[in-house]
């Protein structure tokens, strides 16, 4: 059954792929510079700012001797702007000890600021052509419903979805085969609603298996059934208004300064929120302390800005 599952993914794949911009390379640096962005970030988004960020800083040592406040600013957009400043910093240390060449293997990269388990696997593999297992939202989406279950029904280990994953991944076709398990499952096994009528491995999988099970019972018991589709469900947390929220309106006016103006908190405090008083001002530092220690800005007696 593997051997069907890989054969029909990878034909899938090679008719349906979407033409994105970090598939047409295998140059380490730019693959970092792909992942890091698409992490916790739309591919739509990242397609916009991933050629500026290339143009504006086109190899390692460019990134690593780069004024901290540009890198941020062509960061804009991405959300969560630490990660810009970790990608500065894995350039640094690359810059530091490896001679300036991305390296290859899983633990070196593992150790580089920024980059995480799901990070390291893919730069491994899609910059070094490795038969690599890792899990991205999209892979251990698909991988627990084709070898698990529904989401509903099954609370698996990273440790077991990995197994999983590592198992499906035909030799010598590392590259070829996870990138065809994240584009399924970011084009039809989708969190919600999938289309699972679309799938070319839906007649492998225990998620759909179980769902017409589900739907031949209920069609016992009702006669006239609704679609059960297998979806998972989740509450969205609230986004404006919220810590991080705040965050990235700080990061913003401050991009918008001219290089090394320093803004004082109450004037930060008035662009970021119409109701501010001296009464937010603890929380105010409380924000600005926490951005301070993740490298995103500088605090002075002054005020704050954009490290230099």
């Amino acid at each position: 059954m593997i051997e069907q599952i890989r054969s029909d993914l990878l034909r899938w794949f090679h008719s349906s792929a979407r033409d994105l911009p970090w598939r047409r390379t295998r140059d380490p640096y730019a693959v970092m510079v792909a992942e890091v962005m698409l992490q916790q970030t739309q591919v739509d988004r990242v397609i916009l700012k991933y050629q500026a960020f290339l143009s504006a800083f086109p190899t390692v040592a460019a990134l690593a001797a780069a004024p901290t406040a540009e890198v941020i600013r062509l960061w804009a957009g991405l959300g969560y702007n630490r990660r810009a400043v970790n990608l500065q910093r894995a350039a640094q240390v690359i810059m530091e000890q490896y001679g300036g060449q991305v390296p290859s293997a899983v633990a070196d990269l593992r150790a580089l600021p920024g980059i995480g388990p799901y990070t390291a696997g893919a730069i491994a593999c899609f910059a070094f052509e490795q038969d690599v297992a890792f899990l991205d939202t999209n892979i251990r989406r698909v991988v627990r419903r084709l070898c698990v279950g529904p989401d509903d029904r099954a609370t698996p280990s990273d440790g077991e979805l990995l197994a999983h994953a590592a198992a499906l991944i035909p030799p010598g076709q590392g590259w070829t085969w996870n990138q065809a398990i994240m584009e399924l499952g970011a084009l039809i096994c989708t969190s919600t609603n999938p289309a699972c009528w679309r799938c070319p491995i839906r007649s492998y999988c225990r998620s759909y298996a179980t769902a017409i099970a589900d739907d031949a019972a209920l069609v016992a018991t009702m006669m006239s059934p609704p679609l059960k589709r297998v979806a998972e469900s989740r509450t969205p947390e609230p986004f404006v208004g919220s810590r991080r929220w705040y965050r990235g309106r700080i990061i913003a006016v401050l991009r918008e300064l001219p290089a090394g103006e320093v803004l004082p908190l109450p004037i930060l405090g008035e662009r970021i929120r119409a109701d501010f008083t001296p009464d937010h001002e603890p929380w105010l530092q409380g924000l600005v302390a926490d951005l301070a220690r993740d490298g995103l800005l500088v605090m002075t007696e002054e005020g704050v800005c954009l490290p230099q």
